[in-house]
């Protein structure tokens, strides 16, 4: 798990709101306060669907972006929002591909990116949830550095 401090708000909504480069990201959940205090589950409940396809356990943010820029967007910030994302299965398998893990990606709940505005800070907080017990730390290492790079291709400022 690493923290991240965002030193570019600006450009950082810009990516985050405007462009797709969180979009291949699940969006698990999310709370932006402004006049209401509004809460989002990413959850998608598949029987308001007419359709045998596979779906998805959680949204992808492509899906969510424009709802919550609508919240978002005004001559005011808002006073406090936060959004946890997870990298997409299909990622976590290439992930652990990429990094010749002997891991079972079935055994992976998620690899989490935490965003949290405060009024006036912006933070990423990495995290993961493993479904079975494990000592090995080394994929959660491998996401840390995965974001830190991500950050660093999109041309997002951060601290650590």
């Amino acid at each position: 798990m690493i923290a991240l401090t965002m030193t570019g708000i600006k450009d950082f909504m810009s990516q985050l709101l405007l462009k797709d480069t969180f979009d291949s990201f699940c969006f698990i959940e999310g709370e932006i306060v402004t006049f209401n205090t509004f809460t989002i589950d990413g959850f998608i409940h598949k029987d308001f669907f007419d359709t045998d396809a596979e779906l998805p356990e959680y949204s992808y943010w492509k899906n969510i972006r424009e709802h919550c820029f609508a919240l978002i967007r005004g001559k005011r910030t808002p006073l406090s929002f936060r959004f946890v994302f997870s990298l997409s299965p299909k990622n976590i398998a290439r992930l652990i591909e990429q990094n010749g893990l002997s891991l079972d990606p079935g055994q992976v709940q998620g690899l989490y990116l935490n965003i949290r505005y405060d009024g006036s800070s912006l933070a990423c907080v990495t995290g993961s949830s493993f479904k079975t017990f494990t000592m090995d730390r080394t994929l959660e290492h491998a996401w840390d550095e995965m974001v830190k790079k991500f950050f660093l291709q999109k041309g997002i400022a951060f601290e650590n």
